[in-house]
């Protein structure tokens, strides 16, 4: 009586749900105790890093220019010119760039792998793997969590200083701050741990996306429909999954320890 109360499309989700957090308990456990396919992996950060660096780049430029636009102004306003620098480069190493970098690759990387292993679920391709003695997750699902694990902090990384280049050309052509007041205020607000946390939040967001996706791709049903489906609800459960961890991890490395601007 009461599944019946809930729409089949939501109790679906929450059975494909479940079956990637017992996904990630998989590959934990694998990744301790087994080898890794070093082909499938190096092909996977190949897919995941090079190929995802220009959409991530432009992204970043634009959107350290934009910010930088809508802080410059209101600064400026409140005589706090000073601190342009040091507020777009504490905002986007803790926030901007790795959730940034985590929803451009949600959509690019976590959609290609529900679509690429859901095509192989529906063409019997995973069964075939099965009869040969092979493991899916060992030879489909951790070369992709490896590989989003390491590529999404480099892509992150340039992320960053991609995004205060955007924001330095902005501050200095546009609304003619020094370029030395606002390179000293981004190196006097920022300090080790901003970058340490940005890192740490891409490590976690791309094993987020390459489980969602291989979990999606993994449990897809019904044909062509079905891995289209498969794809769009993948992509969908990533932001979702990357908004609420980035809460938590806020939550979690920045409670309790002052302000970056106290003694600036």
């Amino acid at each position: 009586m009461a599944s019946s109360l809930v729409p089949k499309n939501l109790r679906l989700w929450f059975q494909r749900l479940l079956a990637a957090i017992f996904l990630g308990g998989q590959v934990l456990m694998h990744v301790i105790s087994k080898p890794i396919h070093r082909r499938n992996t190096i092909d996977q950060m190949s897919a995941v890093g090079p190929e995802s660096l220009l959409i991530a780049l432009v992204t970043s430029v634009f959107v350290g220019m934009v910010f930088t636009i809508q802080v410059t102004r209101e600064f400026i306003a409140f005589g706090a010119s000073t601190a342009i620098g040091g507020v777009l480069a504490i905002t986007l190493a803790r926030e901007l760039a790795p959730v940034l970098t985590a929803v451009v690759l949600a959509g690019r990387v976590g959609s290609a792998f529900a679509a690429e292993i859901g095509t192989m679920r529906v063409t019997e391709q995973i069964d075939a793997l099965q009869m040969l003695k092979s493991d899916p997750v060992d030879y489909l699902v951790i070369p992709r969590v490896i590989a989003c694990a390491l590529m999404l902090p480099l892509l992150n990384i340039l992320a960053f200083f991609t995004c205060m280049m955007g924001g330095f050309v902005v501050a200095t052509t546009l609304y003619r701050i020094p370029p030395a007041v606002f390179l000293n205020s981004a190196q006097s607000f920022m300090s080790i741990w901003d970058l340490a946390s940005s890192l740490i939040k891409a490590l976690i967001f791309g094993i987020l996306i390459a489980v969602i996706g291989s979990s999606w791709g993994l449990t897809t049903t019904g044909g062509a429909k079905g891995v289209g489906q498969s794809t769009t609800t993948a992509v969908v459960t990533s932001l979702l999954a990357i908004f609420i961890a980035n809460f938590f991890l806020s939550w979690l490395m920045f409670q309790g320890m002052g302000s970056a601007f106290v003694g600036n």
